[in-house]
């Protein structure tokens, strides 16, 4: 009986298809890795303001004034050379060696691609020259790996320390009768200096223990680490000095005193808002000890500021704390904030200012305390756009209900 199979004649073309699809699948999934699912305008942000804050970093080595002195041939010569300095310097002593040998190497590369060109020794220079291109290659690979080791085992301990700074703040805004509230903080780095809280303590009030609502924000001077380490500080001694039942002002005190203590003669200075809120009453008082003044929206429309009166905290241990008071009536809102938020650029070099906030304040009217914390958060954000945070940003935000 005859063999009336026949072979598929499309059969190789879909061999093909599906070897093209697998590779095709295959480079589909390493951009994945590489990206992590990022989209290219996303990429392309994130690029720019990594360039523009690196050049920031090195071109502030750079003198400037020096250098406009000199003709556009000779000037464009020395930013190269002023930038490049400065970026050497930031290796050490061992790497910027290593850095120059392949350096060096890469030219030798150069010169003799030159050499062929000019019919020098034709047949011996092409493998000398690929193995200089392979040396400096290779060389230029290694330096960077250690750098990426270096960066890998900070980043992991920044982790950690984020982590930390996590559990000094509330995750959660706590449940008061009479208060709506919501906070959102955003580092300029992994760690920063920026501090909010908000819990229930207890105080004497006419010698019975009475339960008030105790709201800061507070902003140590300096960012990353360094400020990351006294804002833990800052913390530890407002929950172990909440624990007396003393007053405001007494507790505001303290603080200062343990801040002076630690502030490096004045240099490590916070400035801070603290508020008490009697929930039955409604009786808000404060302190504003050097702290950007927060805006009380009236249920009625009008605006109000509270202003900071007094000094910061750590720069004078004798310092005296003027104290406020306000009654707060329904659909009243009180926005504190550090000056992360009204000092924000976007790329023309603007800032997002006060107007700005108290114009999106104005318009909050009906909102609950995350909406116009959201809001405002979103609005900073959108400002900003492709420019890179150089401030932390934390905002904590009262609603009377």
């Amino acid at each position: 009986m005859p063999n009336t199979s026949r072979r598929d004649p499309k059969e190789p073309l879909d061999h093909g298809a599906n070897f093209f699809a697998r590779v095709g699948a295959q480079i589909e999934a390493f951009w994945q890795r590489v990206t992590e699912g990022i989209e290219i305008q996303v990429l392309w942000t994130q690029f720019v303001a990594e360039a523009r804050a690196s050049y920031s970093l090195y071109s502030r080595e750079v003198d400037w004034d020096a250098l406009a002195h000199e003709s556009r041939g000779r000037r464009i010569l020395k930013t190269a050379s002023a930038l490049f300095w400065a970026m050497l310097m930031k290796l050490s002593p061992a790497r910027r060696v290593f850095l120059l040998i392949a350096l060096v190497l890469g030219l030798l590369a150069l010169t003799q691609g030159s050499s062929v060109k000019t019919g020098q020794n034709v047949a011996a220079q092409p493998p000398q020259n690929f193995t200089f291109v392979l040396l400096s290659l290779a060389a230029l690979i290694f330096l960077l790996a250690l750098e990426l080791a270096d960066r890998v085992t900070m980043k992991r301990d920044l982790e950690i320390a984020r982590e930390i700074q996590r559990w000094l703040v509330p995750e959660s805004p706590p449940q008061v009768a009479g208060a709506d509230i919501a906070f959102a903080t955003r580092p300029a780095n992994t760690v920063g200096g920026d501090y909010y809280d908000a819990f229930l303590r207890e105080v004497q009030d006419g010698g019975a223990p009475v339960n008030r609502l105790l709201l800061v924000i507070a902003d140590v001077a300096g960012k990353s680490v360094p400020a990351a380490l006294l804002m833990a500080t800052f913390q530890a001694s407002l929950r172990a000095l909440s624990n007396a039942r003393q007053s405001l002002a007494e507790l505001v005190t303290g603080m200062n005193r343990y801040a002076c203590a630690h502030s490096l003669g004045g240099r490590r200075f916070t400035t801070a808002f603290f508020a008490e809120l009697d929930p039955a009453a409604r009786a808000l008082t404060y302190i504003g000890a050097g702290h950007n003044a927060p805006v009380l929206r009236r249920a009625s429309g009008t605006l109000e500021r509270l202003p900071a009166a007094s000094l910061p905290l750590g720069i004078d241990p004798r310092a005296q704390f003027t104290t406020g008071t306000l009654t707060l009536a329904p659909g009243d809102l009180l926005v504190c904030f550090t000056d992360g938020v009204i000092e924000a650029v976007n790329a023309r070099d603007e800032d997002y200012s006060e107007a700005r906030l108290l114009e999106l304040v104005k318009n909050s009217r009906g909102e609950s305390a995350a909406s116009t914390l959201k809001r405002l958060m979103a609005d900073v954000e959108k400002f900003v756009g492709p420019t890179r945070q150089h401030d932390d940003i934390t905002c904590l935000v009262l609603r009377a209900v």
